[in-house]
């Protein structure tokens, strides 16, 4: 039986977009009992055995490297006021760890990721759909930050898969997703005005 009180709004946008913050900003202004995310990222399939430490010969940008089925179904599970159990995924390795996380149902849950919004069967279970526009020069300059201190990628390797994989997969599948949202933000805008907007509009939902 589906929960009606339970809302599920999807933040998307592309990589360096500011998606995490902003949904970390927005659930704080929740009481913690209200508020859950959920990271595409965790719903990557494991890629261990063919990556090559320092990207290029995988498209981690492309649909097809996560299982969004199981993120449906772990939506819906949450929409039945059931607890599910998520996958936990080790960017360093690009694999699976054996341990998961356990998310309960909440009144609201926040699902952020890149192509969440590629996704007709998601997109069909989203109450709200966010998407945070940035230009590409920023987000490239995030997105270094984060590979090199956070994922033990070099410079070369993160310029090299941004013009290669990132920005075309951007433009194909992430960008032309932005006309599924009912809600389209600047990423310039400071993250307080953006987050306390859109945590009165989820609110009201």
């Amino acid at each position: 039986m589906s929960n009606n009180n339970c809302k599920i709004i999807a933040i998307s946008g592309g990589s360096g977009s500011g998606k995490t913050t902003l949904a970390n900003k927005i659930m704080t202004l929740f009481d913690e009992k209200e508020c859950e995310i959920i990271s595409q990222d965790n719903y990557y399939i494991d890629l261990s055995e063919k990556f090559d430490h320092d990207g290029g010969s995988l498209n981690f940008d492309h649909p097809d490297m996560l299982e969004f089925s199981l993120l449906a179904n772990h939506l819906k599970k949450l929409k039945e006021n059931k607890e599910v159990m998520i996958p936990t995924y080790d960017f360093s390795t690009h694999s699976r760890k054996k341990d998961k996380q356990k998310i309960n149902p909440k009144k609201i849950i926040l699902v952020d990721g890149i192509l969440i919004l590629n996704s007709k069967e998601l997109v069909d279970i989203f109450d709200l759909k966010i998407f945070i526009d940035v230009p590409d020069n920023i987000r490239l300059e995030r997105r270094m930050f984060r590979d090199i201190n956070e994922r033990e990628r070099t410079a070369d390797g993160v310029i090299n898969q941004w013009e290669k994989q990132v920005l075309p997969m951007h433009k194909k599948y992430v960008e032309t997703s932005a006309k599924f949202a009912n809600i389209i933000v600047s990423g310039e805008n400071k993250i307080e005005d953006n987050a306390r907007e859109l945590f009165l509009k989820i609110k009201g939902l």
